[in-house]
């Protein structure tokens, strides 16, 4: 392993919030980096800003005043004197137009180059240059659908089939139709959904493989020309596509398979030159052992810290060395699989009332801890979740010699920790991590239908740790404040007898 004396850069910003920004900032500041936080007038009081070195207010509460307000960001970058950004995940990190504009100030975007943004950013676009370049890629149409054709095409392919918005992400948009009915509905209500909330309205089709596992590949390209692998990811337990439970490695895979899909993972990454972070991801069918490329995420991604756990290689570090030029700090046969880590999220949603967000303060907070438990978060007891962004409070991740003992440990951690304020969805990441087709490894992205999750929600059995009552913590408070008067009273006579 490659070891640096110097820092890449003597101060950065961190253009995002939460854990991510807690995060980014950690990384940087054990490199001996100045970090520099930004937020919103909701995030006054964040974790992420108060542990960065320095902090600049940007704007309002909503995103498009704060966040996504690339003006904002590049006033703050100046005026602190910030040599590089990092975009973390999510916001403005897929944003060719603001790397383009920090490379115009003369700052460094911690992250892919534009034309790779653009190139893997453009779905339909990446679709049929991986295609072109011979990487599978799923089923599908390489341009928008209409409702005038789109019900032949889905017959060609088979229903069922699944409508994308051709410029969008995180899950939102995609619906799934089994027949004309269906489709005719989804065709609708995507692109209208796709309209509000990335400005494309355009869609098109995928074929739809309900026994389909999720998989990915975290890649690394060293911006001299070679493209490295960690190894993968399975990120197959979804609510509505979104990503609750990560795992690395995936159970799925025996070594062959593995090595297969690293190879086509590494052919994609060269086709498009890739530089910096990136998540290629993949379905897996099992029925034919064939992996098909679904998109291409050009950022870190929010379940990193499982391949951390399992290779010992620090993302963020990595990234921003790639940044200032200096490559990766490692040779690809440096990097081996030690052991199995597991991640759940945990968001302040209520799952009593259709998992919607649960904004408020934590009035109780206390994380878990214990052997091999990683906390990502950017809270603390006190703080408030904003309703302007993602609810995600904290990621806890696990590690063990197997499989087996990384999931019992994360579902102790799950038990151990303690939040009153909000509601969350701890309860149901408990019911996965304990769902027999979970313990087996044998489970798809249907597994919370399949398994009927939901449905049971009510039922699951969760050990807790039960706080005391109010009387009684007010007491016990008390009484360690004075034993404490006591000890220090002692400590000050004790010399003079």
């Amino acid at each position: 392993m490659k070891v640096h004396v110097e820092p890449p850069f003597r101060k950065i910003l961190i253009a995002n919030r939460g854990e991510i920004a807690v995060r980014v900032a950690r990384s940087a500041k054990a490199l001996g980096i100045t970090t520099v936080a930004v937020y919103s007038s909701a995030d006054e009081k964040s974790l992420h800003a108060m542990i960065a070195d320095e902090s600049v207010w940007i704007g309002g509460a909503d995103p498009e005043e704060s966040y996504l307000n690339i003006d904002a960001i590049i006033y703050a970058t100046k005026k602190t004197g910030a040599e590089a950004v990092h975009p973390g995940y999510g916001f403005l990190s897929q944003r060719a137009d603001f790397a383009e504009r920090l490379r115009e100030e003369g700052v460094v975007f911690i992250g892919p180059p534009p034309n790779v943004q653009r190139l893997v950013g453009d779905k339909l676009g990446a679709r049929r240059f991986f295609a072109n370049a011979g990487v599978p890629v799923v089923p599908g149409t390489y341009s928008a659908v209409n409702s005038r054709d789109a019900i032949s095409v889905a017959e060609e392919l088979g229903f069922p089939v699944i409508v994308k918005p051709a410029g969008g992400g995180g899950g939102i948009g995609m619906k799934i139709a089994s027949n004309e009915e269906e489709l005719t509905k989804s065709l609708k209500e995507a692109s209208e959904l796709a309209g509000k909330t990335f400005g494309k309205f355009e869609v098109y089709l995928e074929k739809y493989l309900p026994k389909a596992r999720h998989i990915e590949v975290q890649i690394l390209g060293d911006g001299k020309g070679k493209v490295f692998h960690l190894f993968e990811r399975e990120c197959s337990v979804q609510r509505r596509f979104q990503k609750l439970i990560e795992e690395a490695p995936s159970p799925a895979l025996s070594p062959e398979l593995r090595e297969h899909l690293l190879s086509i993972a590494l052919k994609a990454a060269d086709a498009c030159r890739y530089v910096n972070a990136g998540t290629f991801e993949f379905l897996f069918d099992p029925s034919n052992a064939n992996f098909y490329l679904l998109e291409v995420n050009s950022r870190i991604q929010v379940e990193h810290p499982v391949t951390e756990m399992i290779t010992g290689v620090d993302i963020v570090r990595e990234q921003i060395y790639i940044a200032a030029g200096e490559g990766v700090s490692f040779k690809q046969e440096d990097i081996k699989m030690r052991g199995s880590a597991i991640e759940a999220r945990v968001y302040a949603e209520d799952p009593s009332n259709n998992f919607a967000p649960s904004p408020g303060k934590l009035t109780v907070y206390r994380e878990p801890s214990g052997p091999w438990i990683r906390v990502d978060s950017g809270y603390y007891e006190g703080a408030e979740v904003p309703f302007y962004y993602d609810p995600l409070i904290m990621k806890v991740t696990s590690w063990g010699i197997t499989r087996e003992e990384a999931r019992r440990r994360l579902a102790l951690a799950i038990e151990e920790t303690m939040i009153e304020g909000v509601s969350t969805n701890m309860v149901l990441l408990h019911a996965v991590l304990n769902n027999r087709a979970f313990v087996s490894g044998n489970y798809s992205t249907r597994i919370l239908e399949e398994e009927k999750i939901l449905e049971n929600l009510q039922r699951h059995s969760m050990q807790r740790l039960r706080l005391p009552k109010k009387e009684k913590a007010e007491k016990v408070v008390s009484v360690r404040r004075a034993e404490g008067e006591i000890w220090r009273l002692a400590s000050r006579i004790r010399p003079h007898l």
